[in-house]
């Protein structure tokens, strides 16, 4: 639902139009510095934080881009089990990175 404030611009949920652009503006810009070191953390997690099966895992599935069935069937384990590591994987993954996100 959306409502007039009182200069005549509309409203929606309480948020003042142009709040919106001017956030935006205050995040836009060029975000290659943060996209590296997100980039760095990634690598150095991967390194650091997963065990050599998640590893090898993220590797077939992302790095070499096989499906989690040819991932298994390359592994010799159920398709399931792949899907399991790679869960667990990312939420590592997720657990060291997000403060950097």
């Amino acid at each position: 639902m959306s409502t007039t404030v009182s200069d005549g611009r509309q409203s929606r949920g309480g948020e003042i139009p142009g709040d919106w652009e001017r956030w935006l503006a205050a995040q836009g810009g060029d975000n290659e510095e943060r996209l590296q070191r997100l980039r760095r953390g990634l690598r150095q997690a991967r390194r650091e934080e997963l065990t050599e099966r998640q590893r090898q895992v993220l590797a077939l599935c992302y790095d070499q881009g096989l499906s989690v069935t040819e991932a298994a069937r390359r592994l010799g384990v159920a398709p399931s089990t792949v899907s399991r590591t790679l869960q667990r994987a990312r939420h590592r993954l997720y657990r060291c990175l997000r403060y950097g996100l």
